[in-house]
């Protein structure tokens, strides 16, 4: 019976210490503080344009029921934001060196894909 009391207090020990050596290794667990309600944690870039990588980069924190609305509608109004000023963009470079959009390599491609995404009609 003694030596069995003499091994569970040995384990408590070393539990003990183990339990301790863990608390300072990883922390005592706080947790970051919340966010204000209307902030969101997301950003893009402001000083240049908004590329494939920083959209693939995002990560949207995930709440008890998915995504947070206001978040995701933020989003996709930057990025609709970006890709209005890069289309004006490129619209003023192509009027600048006199080509249509009809003649645009991408509306070409646009095309073709509409082309081979139509049924026969034979």
């Amino acid at each position: 019976m003694v030596t069995f009391l003499l091994y569970l207090l040995g384990l408590f020990v070393v539990g003990g210490v183990l339990f301790v050596v863990a608390a300072f290794a990883f922390g005592r667990g706080e947790e970051l503080a919340a966010l204000p309600k209307d902030s969101t944690p997301l950003e893009l870039p402001d000083d240049r344009p908004v590329l494939g990588a920083d959209v693939r980069a995002l990560r949207m924190p995930v709440v008890f029921r998915g995504y947070r609305m206001t978040e995701v509608d933020w989003l996709l109004e930057e990025l609709a934001e970006a890709l209005e000023d890069r289309d004006h963009e490129i619209a003023q470079l192509r009027a600048a060196r006199g080509i249509s959009v009809a003649d645009s390599p991408s509306h070409a491609r646009h095309a073709r894909r509409d082309d081979d995404a139509r049924p026969d009609s034979g």
